[in-house]
């Protein structure tokens, strides 16, 4: 079966400067595909050319199957819908707001208010039908515009980071209903983020755009667990990047020399060969230095405390191994460890938690 949108050898510039590099890229009927990457890495630029706002140097794109350059204009944005981080609503109702693009699409009359209805429901905002758009509360604009594109019911619905202006209260609730509503119509999406939670949540497959370039595409755990390089590793997570060799390959297990230690991951790699040992925080148990962990895990190092900082309801904690060594741990976890710079701590992970990546 075709891919509902294909992309191929597309690259835009500014000058002698590269802002988009994607040697190939597909989105199916009914996926939600989350692009991913740090601010300025060229996400918003993809947008703008998929939405035609933007014309590459080089490339082509295919929807359904048709070259985008034959169908005009026109035709190919009354079947896709573009959602951005500013709700963008003009100075009326709610409801008048949600029916301003089956309007301007010439939706017969008879089925407007049906479908405003429809989604209003569906994005819990059918009490605010009357209120003034200048009246709404960041997440209630944001439902209303999330409501007008879903309610156009488009083959592609295309969103540049419509979540991240949002409280942390509000943009969990409006995700968590954003999730329920995709998996239920089934509506092809492609959305861009900064944020590794919105795109586990929402996205059957990943993409990672890095200084302009597509470095990595696929299943979320594919991308999250298994990077295809230090860089974006780096990005997703993998904050424990641990360089040595390998000095046994036997049964998909290698054991790895890294400054005087020596590690176990699952994986293949030739003896003699340089690789990173790429662990991410929450994979990784401290304990007393002096007590032999309850635990099956294989690799069991140790070190010393260099700092400690809080991240939400946990605490961030930097060992120093010989290699710096991340970990996640409660409150309570690091005042029974009395976690303080300085003191040694061993710190436990087992060897399938561990992505080996070739240098």
């Amino acid at each position: 079966m075709s891919p509902l949108l294909e992309v191929n050898r597309l690259l835009v510039r500014r000058g002698p400067r590269l802002v988009l590099d994607i040697e190939h890229l597909a989105l199916d009927a009914g996926e939600a595909l989350a692009v991913i990457g740090p601010n300025g890495a060229g996400k918003s630029t993809l947008l703008l050319v998929l939405s035609r706002l933007l014309r590459p140097d080089r490339g082509t794109i295919h929807f359904r199957e048709a070259p985008l350059a034959a169908l005009s204009d026109l035709d190919y944005r009354r079947r896709i819908a573009l959602v951005l981080q500013d709700p963008l609503l003009i100075d009326a109702s709610v409801y008048e707001n949600v029916a301003l693009g089956l309007r301007f699409r010439h939706a017969p009359k008879k089925e407007i208010a049906p479908r405003v209805d429809e989604w209003l429901g569906k994005f819990g905002i059918a009490q605010l039908r009357h209120r003034p758009s200048r009246e709404l509360s960041g997440g209630e604009a944001q439902r209303v515009s999330l409501a007008r594109a879903m309610a156009l019911e488009p083959d592609l619905l295309l969103l540049d980071e419509p979540f991240g202006a949002l409280d942390a209260p509000t943009r969990l609730r409006l995700l968590q209903d954003f999730h329920s509503l995709l998996a239920s119509t089934a509506t092809a999406t492609l959305f861009v983020t900064h944020d590794l939670d919105e795109a586990l949540l929402l996205g059957d497959s990943v993409a990672v755009i890095l200084n302009g370039r597509l470095r990595q595409h696929g299943t979320p755990q594919q991308v999250f667990a298994s990077p295809a390089d230090e860089e974006v590793g780096a990005f997703v997570g993998m904050e424990t990047v641990i360089e040595g060799r390998v000095s046994a390959s036997q049964n998909g297990e290698v054991a790895v020399e890294a400054g005087g230690a020596m590690l176990y991951s699952v994986g293949d790699a030739a003896v003699g060969q340089r690789v990173l040992l790429c662990l991410r925080p929450e994979d990784i148990t401290l304990w007393p230095s002096s007590e032999s962990p309850r635990s099956s895990a294989r690799n069991r190092i140790v070190g010393r405390v260099q700092r400690r900082y809080p991240q939400g309801p946990l605490l961030r904690v930097v060992l120093d191994c010989g290699f710096p060594v991340t970990a996640l741990v409660t409150h309570a976890s690091a005042d029974e460890l009395e976690l303080e710079p300085g003191q040694a701590i061993a710190a436990t992970f087992k060897a399938s938690a561990v992505h080996v990546v070739l240098k």
